[in-house]
């Protein structure tokens, strides 16, 4: 299997029932076209280099799969028979991906940034004491000019005196 991201661009017009129908469908054609969807990124609304169908802006989406050239091409001809599609480019992105090992990284990937979360939202639910607070007495000053490393003689001749000196 090969790894695939389509960029779509798709008509800033329409509702947000009719955006979501749309991406539904590209996610039911990959694996109709034995694929497999691996995630979708919505990049929101922005603003387009030049106008497409006379629309300055657009709604943008990132789709990443694993498929063979069946599902790229069905994925392609639904955006040119849908008008909601204005604007859309496929990239293959690996030409031997392993799509169960995909999906198992990105199931780690969000364990790990969910944990911190959990970890924080426990410290907050925890009393201040347990927190591990810093106090005052812990803080070590800064050092001081007159407490910083002692000159060299090469460091002393090639300075000027000051007048503390």
């Amino acid at each position: 299997m090969r790894r695939y991201e389509t960029i779509v661009i798709i008509d800033p017009d329409i509702t947000e029932e009719d955006r979501t129908a749309l991406l539904s469908r590209t996610q039911e054609i990959i694996p109709q076209q034995e694929g497999v969807f691996i995630q979708e990124d919505h990049w929101g609304l922005k603003k387009m280099a030049y106008e497409i169908k006379k629309k300055p802006r657009g709604y943008y989406v990132l789709l990443d799969y694993c498929g063979t050239g069946k599902a790229v091409d069905e994925l392609e001809r639904f955006f040119r028979i849908d008008d909601r599609a204005m604007k859309y480019m496929t990239v293959q992105t690996d030409p031997n991906a392993d799509a169960e090992k995909i999906l198992e990284e990105i199931a780690e990937a969000k364990k790990q940034a969910e944990a911190p979360k959990e970890v924080m939202a426990s410290s907050e639910a925890a009393p201040e004491s347990e927190q591990g607070e810093t106090k005052p007495a812990e803080i070590q000053p800064a050092e001081s000019p007159t407490e910083a490393e002692p000159q060299t003689a090469a460091d002393s001749t090639a300075s000027e005196p000051t007048p503390e000196n």
